[in-house]
């Protein structure tokens, strides 16, 4: 292997390593920095003039200026987090989610804003509601779709409308047919069980398979060439 070939294979190699630690520390900055520029510092300056209205303003003259503020940033950051959470909360109930839904409804109905929302959208709730929506799947599966001799890779999230069960006479399953690269859109389907192939991979490798196009896939999985095409292959 020539000097330029092997470093550029070093090169890549680091950054493979390298690169999902920077951009993940770099996602957790630019949140804590947005957080804190936008919503902290305009608490830790109410905190500043709150607490020594509520409080002796002689125990604050004995405090390093510079520790007074740490406290106080990391106050305003806390509080944030707890009305974050408080809002989270708020939205696991139903008058929470009706609200919610009146919110969004506004903002698609606004014409800048609903060219942008559902693009962002669509990233948040990949990123922050992976886990919530991991449980509505119990499998992997293939299946033929969308025609016959093209397979798909899908979820498994019930057993079919018991309508079609009692009048087609077989076993459903549904399925999701995830899209790439955001897997938790795609499309519904109801598939014979007999019709689908259960899959040795796991919730979290199908993810990782459909978010990278194909390109990640588990060990368990991969696919061996049959003697016969490595013949036709070596051939040609």
């Amino acid at each position: 292997m020539s000097l330029s070939r092997r470093f550029r294979s070093y090169f890549f190699r680091g950054l493979a390593v390298l690169l999902p630690t920077v951009l993940t520390i770099w996602i957790f900055v630019l949140a804590y920095s947005f957080i804190q520029d936008k919503l902290g510092n305009h608490l830790k300056d109410g905190l500043e003039w709150l607490i020594p209205k509520i409080t002796s303003s002689n125990f604050f003259d004995n405090l390093d200026d510079r520790w007074w503020k740490v406290a106080l940033s990391a106050a305003s950051f806390l509080i944030v987090v707890l009305i974050t959470c408080i809002v989270g909360a708020l939205l696991a109930s139903v008058v929470g989610r009706s609200l919610w839904r009146m919110i969004e409804n506004f903002i698609m109905n606004t014409p800048f804003l609903r060219r942008v929302y559902p693009y962002i959208k669509q990233i948040t709730d990949f990123l922050l509601t992976q886990e919530e929506q991991k449980k509505m799947f119990s499998r992997v599966v293939a299946v033929e779709y969308p025609r016959k001799s093209i397979w798909s890779i899908g979820f498994v999230t019930g057993s079919g409308i018991q309508r079609v069960v009692d009048n087609v006479g077989k076993e459903f399953l549904t399925v999701l047919i995830p899209t790439s690269p955001t897997p938790f859109t795609g499309f519904v389907i109801m598939v014979p069980k007999k019709q689908t192939i259960e899959l040795n991979m796991t919730i979290e490798e199908a993810l990782r398979f459909t978010v990278s196009a194909g390109v990640i896939a588990p060990d368990s999985e991969r696919s061996v060439v049959l003697p016969k095409l490595q013949a036709e292959v070596t051939e040609q």
